[in-house]
């Protein structure tokens, strides 16, 4: 290895300090299925730091589809969606998405984060703008990167910076607001009925990445263009296939001329292999489930509430989320790793989220909330999690409150 490039990497000491500490948090082996408990090192540990929202990565229906898929069409395509890696499984998926989230079509691709890399280099270029809430996720940044545009971006869900923003843009070139539906630390969602009167004011178009809410929020968990009743104002919709839908790949969705460009533009489909047969089964799988099995959702926003409730009473801040994601603040880095490292010696998974993902004094533990999950398993960690704080030395807002077993 040439000198500057083992300096360099030398010179990266944050995950050696942590570790020195006894407080690394990161790549823990699971040994189990994605469920409300979970195996590591041989234990059990109750599952509170999952994107499964509605619990289906272990339901038998979506394993049979799977197990179907690889014996008809094998483990996997062999090369990219472009030349020989296209099966009348992605085409029948694709279909199922685009009428899912109510567009005209829809491309698959790899990975959710390969979707925001390909379409946001593809419809952009130098002199267009991408405009973005300063908390979007890591990928369409990354897509920006690529994409050579000029990228915008305003205060987090801030009405105001956005216009101030959109108010000096040239009027005669692309301009694509690009912003999470629910955003994946705060658990809040975007302000999208403010967004689109914006948009059609300044003449942009809109890209809401739905990674967080399909399967959370809208009809039948269709997304957060649902929710507000705006399919027609959202020029874009992006999905991932490893939160709500239980596999692993990501979609984009629109009319019929956008999405067809994407598919013959999109550097991250044309150059990369196919999703797996496997995979698009169990989305398909996991889609007929989320269409005819609404106890799902009505399960994980009654655990949702619940946590919540049980949560603030025990005087924890949450900011201001309105999904399953519940963003407990410690505001402190250590003290965070601290409660992650005492919770997962109690028997309770949760992410820590400190520096320099966030500010500091904006670190917080992530608390995220399943169908599946009991209230009695709620119960629990929430006990665990006032335990740990203690230990911290974290101050709460009142005093623990009597946790009555309900289930």
């Amino acid at each position: 290895m040439q000198k500057n490039l083992k300096e360099k990497i030398a010179a990266f000491k944050d995950a050696a300090m942590i570790k020195e500490k006894g407080l690394y948090p990161y790549f823990r082996p699971i040994e189990s299925a994605q469920d409300t408990e979970v195996m590591i090192e041989g234990k059990r540990i109750l599952m509170f730091g999952s994107n499964s929202y509605l619990g289906l990565t272990n339901h038998p229906a979506i394993k049979e589809a799977s197990q179907k898929a690889i014996e008809k069409y094998g483990s996997g395509c062999a090369g990219s969606r472009f030349l020989n890696g296209t099966l009348d499984l992605h085409v029948t998926l694709e279909k199922r998405l685009a009428r899912f989230v109510g567009k005209e079509d829809a491309a698959v691709f790899s990975t959710g984060f390969q979707v925001n890399l390909g379409v946001l280099s593809c419809v952009t270029g130098r002199n267009d703008y991408i405009i973005l809430d300063e908390y979007d996720h890591a990928s369409i940044i990354d897509g920006c990167r690529l994409s050579f545009s000029k990228v915008i971006k305003y205060k987090h869900n801030d009405m105001a910076d956005l216009e101030h923003k959109l108010a000096q843009l040239p009027e005669n070139v692309v301009k694509l607001i690009a912003v999470d539906g629910v955003f994946s630390m705060e658990g809040d969602i975007v302000k999208l009925p403010e967004i689109t009167k914006l948009a059609a004011k300044y003449g942009c178009n809109i890209m809401v990445d739905d990674a967080h809410g399909l399967g959370v929020i809208g009809e039948k968990g269709a997304g957060t263009a649902s929710h507000f009743g705006l399919n027609d104002q959202v020029d874009l919709i992006m999905g991932t296939f490893s939160k709500s839908l239980a596999s692993l790949g990501g979609f984009i969705a629109g009319d019929y001329e956008t999405v067809d460009y994407i598919r013959h533009r999109a550097r991250s489909l044309v150059f990369s292999a196919s999703v797996t047969p496997a995979s698009a089964a169990s989305v398909i799988a996991a889609l007929d489930l989320i269409e005819n099995e609404p106890h799902h959702l009505d399960n994980l926003w009654k655990n949702t509430n619940y946590a919540k409730k049980m949560l603030q009473e025990a005087g924890f801040d949450l900011g201001g989320t309105e999904s399953p994601i519940l963003p407990i603040y410690i505001r402190n880095n250590d003290q965070t790793f601290i409660i992650t490292k005492v919770l997962q010696e109690m028997g309770v998974f949760v992410n820590p989220i400190v520096s320099p993902a966030v500010p500091p004094e904006e670190s917080l533990i992530r608390f995220s909330l399943m169908a599946t999950h009991t209230f009695s398993q709620i119960e629990e960690a929430v006990e665990k999690l006032v335990k740990a704080a203690k230990v911290a030395g974290l101050e709460l807002a009142t005093g623990q409150q009597h946790i009555k077993t309900t289930n």
